[in-house]
């Protein structure tokens, strides 16, 4: 009887320290076909069926973005730039992107400005593009003090960077290596470079400070995309990134990573869509609320092809809402408990956040991240009129430290 109380005692102590603790490793996402409902933690298993994305609308860009390399949503419009020569930034109406500005970066040389990033002080705009030989002794990222720019007065300073698994110069030709890079996210703490392997045709992960000054971008690993990534998005609050790309013959995708943990990208959902615009050299890519998405290819022309520089939205809103508002539940569920009714509403709806002790600022967007109501919630409960909305599909953000998003409907009685 000793030995067998002995063995169950010890079988016990043995046991998995996750299934002690009421852990469940698996895969929690119900878009995927080997989805665990009793997955509590995401273990990165998850696998999705074959899926291709239309665009909900497509504009001919303007001639002076005829080389669109990086996309960037910031203050309600998007950002672009070109990828040669060029030193203009464009800022342009997401719907009407013949009104634009041009915000003139004098002084710089553009020598292969490939993507756009932000956080709350700064743009970064990465000259990093390397595939004429792969030998570039002058990688950098160009930090714009968004302040300077506004005012026109420029203040701009400069992230020097190389590989760390670079360890020589040699040229090697056009096209045929493995530390290009044409896609950037910009963190609370770091940047983050996702590598264009012309070689291999997989992305590596690299980091190093935000920070001027000469630095090695640490490698952080790689993952095998199957084709050249082009360009990036990142909502760090929501844990979500979007990369984009195209294949050897030119047909252009785009990659999900979601709920990951800290840096670890490559760890968690990785979802990757086919894009139904063949020929379509995809470049830029971002999103104003992690739920639709704007992309930019450049002009294309191979004789007696011509797929001229283009915008294109996207809504993703089917395959990641259940997640984005989880997260963004999480993201307040610590501090307050909030509701959103009536769900589908007709003319108002109701704010309602417990334990609120100071006013949150909240705004009311459509699916573009156009803003078209915004205003303060208060203590308790919120009115909030709807009531000349068309009918559709909106968003509630409220921002505190990050955004919290609902999707909220409006529809006549």
């Amino acid at each position: 009887m000793l030995l067998k109380n002995l063995f169950v005692v010890i079988s016990f102590l043995l046991l998995p320290f996750t299934e002690v603790n009421g852990q469940n490793p698996g895969c929690p996402d119900p878009q995927a076909s080997n989805y665990d409902a009793e997955a509590t933690v995401n273990d990165g298993s998850c696998q999705y069926p074959s899926t291709s994305l239309s665009p909900v609308s497509s504009q001919q860009l303007p001639d002076e973005m005829v080389e669109t390399s990086g996309l960037l949503f910031y203050k309600d419009r998007l950002w672009t730039h070109n990828d040669d020569t060029d030193i203009h930034l464009y800022a342009m109406d997401p719907f009407q992107v013949n009104d634009f500005e041009m915000y003139p970066l004098e002084g710089l040389e553009n020598k292969d400005w490939e993507d756009i990033a932000d956080d709350q002080e700064f743009i970064y705009l990465g000259d990093f593009g390397n595939n004429s030989n792969g030998n570039r002794a002058d990688l950098r990222i160009l930090r714009v003090e968004k302040n300077s720019l506004e005012a026109g007065v420029l203040n701009i300073d400069t992230i020097a960077f190389s590989y760390e698994l670079q360890n020589n110069l040699d040229p090697v030709g056009a096209n045929n290596t493995d530390f290009d890079c044409e896609a950037m996210i910009v963190g609370t703490d770091s940047i983050f470079l996702f590598t264009k392997q012309w070689v291999s045709e997989k992305t590596a992960l690299y980091a190093l400070p935000k920070t001027p000054g000469e630095h090695m971008a640490k490698n952080l690993g790689e993952f095998d995309v199957n084709g050249l990534i082009t360009g990036a998005t990142y909502v760090e609050q929501q844990q979500l990134i979007a990369l984009v790309g195209y294949s050897s013959t030119l047909n252009p995708f785009l990659v999900l990573l979601y709920d990951f943990e800290n840096h670890k990208f490559f760890n968690a959902n990785i979802r990757r869509f086919n894009i139904s615009l063949p020929f379509h050299q995809v470049e830029g890519i971002t999103t104003p609320n992690g739920l639709s998405f704007f992309i930019s290819n450049e002009r294309f022309s191979m004789s007696p092809l011509v797929v001229p520089q283009k915008l294109h939205e996207f809504d993703l809103d089917q395959y990641l809402n259940t997640y984005v508002v989880n997260i963004s539940d999480s993201f307040l569920n610590s501090q307050y408990d909030v509701q959103v009714f009536p769900v589908p509403a007709q003319n108002n709806i109701t704010l309602q956040i417990e334990g609120l002790t100071h006013q949150e600022y909240y705004q009311i967007m459509d699916i573009y991240g156009n803003v078209l109501i915004s205003g303060y919630a208060r203590q308790n409960k919120t009115k909030i009129d709807i009531g000349k909305l068309p009918d559709g599909v909106y968003y509630l953000l409220i921002k505190d430290q990050g955004q919290y998003v609902r999707k909220i409907m409006k529809a006549a009685g």
